[in-house]
């Protein structure tokens, strides 16, 4: 029996500011994990590796900033309201804060308040 060698297998090497970036990269403008790691060419479970080297190292946490991403109903014929209703919002933080405020709130202005409160 004869083997046949159809690739050379490829053996990157990454430094951790490249691996932080392709981590972090994971939620911005809505991206998926699956996206980003095949716009990088790498496995969903060495990004999931990457946390974990990073986070024991300290280069990266998972509470490290407030990350919004889009939510989807997934139903587009549903009508929107006619009159929008404000109700009440309570936000936990990982580090055991709560931000209460109005679901009216734009989402600048949240971003701000959000990041003040973990500034503090």
């Amino acid at each position: 029996m004869r083997g046949e060698v159809l690739g050379v297998e490829r053996r990157r090497r990454w430094r951790h500011e490249a691996k932080l970036e392709i981590v972090l990269s994971v939620g911005m403008g809505g991206a998926t994990l699956t996206q980003v790691a095949q716009r990088h060419d790498v496995a969903r479970s060495q990004i999931y590796g990457w946390r974990r080297e990073l986070g024991k190292k300290g280069l990266w946490s998972p509470d490290r900033g407030t990350v919004f991403l889009p939510v989807s109903r997934g139903d587009t014929a549903v009508p929107e309201p006619q009159e929008a209703h404000s109700v009440a919002v309570e936000l936990r933080s990982g580090n055991g804060r709560c931000l209460r405020f109005d679901s009216a709130l734009e989402g600048e202005a949240l971003v701000r308040l959000i990041r003040a409160v973990e500034a503090a």
